[in-house]
């Protein structure tokens, strides 16, 4: 038994004794392969990073998959109108009567607040009532106070980590009030920890949710026509959520059937927490959420990569097996069996995926940074404490070694001594096909790839080059004030006499909405006056004082905009286009005078605006209706000269002072805060094209090694060809020929698959590119000059060769 363990073990030493032979005596081609694989698995395991991540939120939760999210389909007259995470204050009530549902937390925003402890004063955004099961259903643990009852009084509130480290300096805010607004204290119950990153909620002050009845009424929670409150629930264990759904569509069926003359209906959904990051936005999200297809390309992405990187190795190792045929003849004479040699040639495969490994960590070590900076994300190395990151290399390792060194050790082991040792021996048809095959497929996936690229890019180019339909330019966005004071319209008032004073200064105007963000404001039951209810839609609403729309320049169809002169206005509606036709017209000049039934007023219809984007081209336009407030509690938009940008800021904030002492002056320049909702878009369109060039860099490297062979292979070849008369460039068309038929190939393969994965990725976005030739054309010829470049390189040299050199060598 020892005998037998010392000769394995001496065996395998001289295994790897020659596998070091083999990669010394080859470097160019072991340096091919070893850097090729490294950057594939490096990209790899940078995409897998990203992806992991991505896929984990929510994923820290005791009970996440018992936890989902109650969505609001709502529905009018039939037609889908609006996709709320916040469905009606009702739902939190009536699903907790099912005997599968466990426990219910109801969340309502609470929208900015100013905080104040003794002389520290504060901002703070992420504000929401949540009810008292809040810390039962999910697992967001407390520095200090309990999680049972934190949230079970009125005013009371449990406040994030860094917002107790600023209002009181580490001392314990536990038990301590602090004023909201300058005018309501509220109890401190509890201080939360720094919550995950990866998370679709973001919250830095919760409210008890029973606080909330002060100012609606106890009925609250009895309203189904009152949308805005996002409810959880956690089943119990076994209990299956499609039955839950079903069980509730009665209720919900139930309860609509009163609304049911208006038009109105919904249909409710339980997406399970752990999904929602990636499904997409709906109104009223914490937080952006990330496109799931994206990730899921990016996977793919990695995925070919690989593939591209253990290609490389098998079409070198097969291209090379004539040079190491004799190698495999005197082994088997000698004695050496089938079994052996695959051994052989498997531990030479397992052994340079394990030195690219080695390599690509170096590499991941020195990009990560980069990484994180061109995506977007927080990642770090902790990613290498990870059990299923290690999981993950050991199978990448494995997979790996057997993919790429399968093949290779079955061919080279199957070679017959006697055709070896005579010199019969050539490399094989079928091989040949093999490799050229492979090469197809990595220029396909290349070109895919590409493509795909070209396609983000495209998109994301023309959706911040597309006219929006008003201006946002030179515009400064001040968030309304929040502390109590006398007479808000009269400071307000005040404040834009003396801002309009200023030289720099075009217009002042306050709003709910501003361009850039969710109109929050859903109003349904409108109608014409006299028409059936059946009639009725709903609408987006923004309430806007006199000089609105004429601050940003919103193209005027039909009437006239509001004005301070026409004093019935606050009794005026204003309509874009999209509104005018859901409305029933579509000629904007038949609205005009028309009166219109809103919640329980008549209003007249004064003019009709064009249809403009308010968010991102990723939504179809709005049906809006503008209305005339003048004492708009809301953002200030002030429009300015490019003129001494700073010195303006610094005299409207002197103003603000003025006005309103108890507040921050807190502002945000509009085209910026407008673009920033295509950060995630332009993070894609990075991390995609940055891969896709590491795609093909892997495949060049390949094609740069099979070249080389193919050249040393017909050597003799073209030395007969130039003493026969050929010019070099015969010889070079004749090599450029091979591989241009291969790209050509990979062209025809990768184009239907594009075309539909840009398709369907396309589908997500109510504005886009159209798919011209030109997106299949470009990464085409990029591919091919890049591949001709490639071959060029090696090709040259070798028709330039003298062929007496040549044959003498032979």
């Amino acid at each position: 038994m020892v005998l037998f363990c010392k000769n394995h073990l001496a065996m395998f030493k001289n295994y790897l004794l020659v596998a070091f032979r083999n990669l010394k005596k080859n470097k160019a081609f072991s340096f091919i392969n070893i850097f090729g694989l490294a950057i594939g698995m490096a990209a790899c395991l940078l995409i897998i990073q990203y992806v992991t991540y991505e896929l984990s939120f929510d994923s820290f939760h005791t009970n996440k998959a018992r936890i989902f999210r109650v969505d609001q389909d709502r529905y009018n007259n039939g037609k889908l109108s609006t996709q709320w995470t916040a469905g009606a204050f009702a739902t939190g009530n009536a699903i907790k009567v099912l005997p599968e549902v466990q426990d219910v937390v109801k969340m309502v925003g609470a929208g900015d607040v100013l905080a104040s402890y003794k002389d520290q004063k504060m901002v703070i955004r992420n504000t929401y009532f949540a009810s008292d099961a809040f810390f039962n259903v999910f697992s967001f643990p407390l520095l200090s106070g309990d999680p049972k009852t934190a949230l079970k009084d009125p005013n009371t509130v449990v406040i994030s980590q860094e917002i107790a480290d600023k209002l009181f300096h580490g001392t314990d805010p536990v038990g301590k009030s602090i004023l909201i607004n300058n005018d309501s204290p509220v109890k401190v119950t509890g201080v939360m920890k720094k919550w995950p990153e990866n998370t679709h909620m973001k919250c830095d002050y919760l409210v008890a949710y029973s606080t909330i009845y002060k100012y609606t009424g106890n009925d609250l929670d009895t309203r189904w026509r009152n949308d805005g409150c996002i409810t959880y629930v956690m089943l119990k264990p076994g209990a299956d959520a499609k039955a839950v759904e079903k069980k509730f569509a009665v209720i919900t069926n139930k309860a609509y059937e009163q609304f049911k003359s208006d038009g109105d209906g919904a249909v409710y959904r339980l997406t399970p927490v752990q999904a929602i990051h990636l499904t997409p936005d709906r109104m009223g999200e914490m937080q952006a959420n990330t496109d799931g297809k994206s990730v899921y390309l990016l996977l793919g992405i990695a995925i070919f990569v690989i593939i591209i990187a253990w290609i490389n190795y098998i079409n070198l190792a097969t291209a090379r097996g004539v040079n190491r045929a004799k190698e495999v003849g005197v082994r088997k004479t000698l004695g050496s069996e089938k079994k052996q040699l695959i051994t052989q040639f498997m531990l030479e495969a397992g052994l340079l995926n394990l030195m690219a490994l080695i390599l690509a960590f170096i590499l991941i070590a020195c990009f990560l940074p980069v990484f994180s900076s061109i995506s977007g994300l927080h990642l770090s190395f902790t990613l290498f404490v990870n059990s299923i990151f290690w999981l993950t290399v050991a199978g990448m390792l494995l997979i790996g070694t057997v993919f790429s060194g399968f093949y290779p050790a079955i061919v080279l082991s199957s070679y017959r001594p006697v055709d070896v040792l005579k010199g019969k021996l050539s490399a094989s048809q079928g091989g040949s096909i093999l490799r050229k095959g492979l090469v197809v497929f990595q220029f396909a996936a290349s070109i895919f790839l590409l493509i795909g690229s070209l396609t983000v890019f495209k998109q994301v180019q023309f959706m911040q080059k597309q006219d929006l339909g008003l201006r946002i330019d030179q515009t400064i966005v001040i968030r309304p004030p929040l502390a109590r004071i006398d007479s808000f319209y009269r400071n307000i008032k005040a404040f834009k006499r003396e801002s309009l004073q200023l030289p720099e200064v075009k217009s002042v105007t306050a709003s709910t909405s501003i361009p850039g963000e969710p109109i929050f404001w859903n109003a349904g039951g409108i109608k014409l006056v006299g028409d059936d209810d059946k009639t009725a839609k709903q609408y987006r609403i923004i309430g806007g004082d006199y000089d609105f729309l004429k601050s940003y320049d919103l193209k005027l169809l039909a009437g006239r905009v509001f004005g301070e002169s026409f004093r019935t206005d606050t009794g005026s509606l204003v309509f874009t286009k999209k509104g005018a036709e859901q409305l029933g017209f579509n000629k904007p000049a038949d609205a005009l005078g028309k009166r219109v039934f809103f919640w329980g007023k008549n209003y007249t219809v004064v003019g009709v605006v064009d249809n403009y984007h308010q968010q991102s081209l990723h939504d179809a336009y709005d049906a809006i209706i503008f209305r005339c407030i003048p004492d708009v509690r809301g953002d200030v938009s002030v429009k300015v000269s490019s003129n001494n940008i700073q010195r303006t800021i610094q005299s409207l904030q002197a103003e603000w002072k003025t006005y309103f002492p108890g507040d921050q002056f807190d502002y945000f320049f509009l085209d910026q805060h407008f673009n920033e909702q295509y950060k995630a878009d332009q993070h894609f369109e990075q991390v995609f094209g940055i891969f896709t060039l590491i795609a093909i860099l892997v495949a060049c490297l390949g094609l740069f090694g099979l070249v080389s062979y193919t050249i040393v292979q017909r050597t003799k070849e073209i030395a007969i060809r130039k003493v026969l008369g050929a010019s070099v460039s015969n010889i070079l068309k004749l090599l450029y020929k091979d591989f241009a038929w291969l790209i050509v190939i990979a062209f025809a393969v990768s184009i239907l698959l594009a075309w539909y994965a840009i398709e369907k990725w396309l589908e997500s976005y109510a504005f886009r590119i159209n798919i011209g030739v030109f997106l299949f054309i470009i990464p085409f010829l990029v591919v091919s000059i890049i591949a001709f470049v490639t071959v060029s390189f090696i090709s040259i040299k070798a028709a330039l060769t003298n062929p007496v050199k040549s044959l003498k060598t032979e």
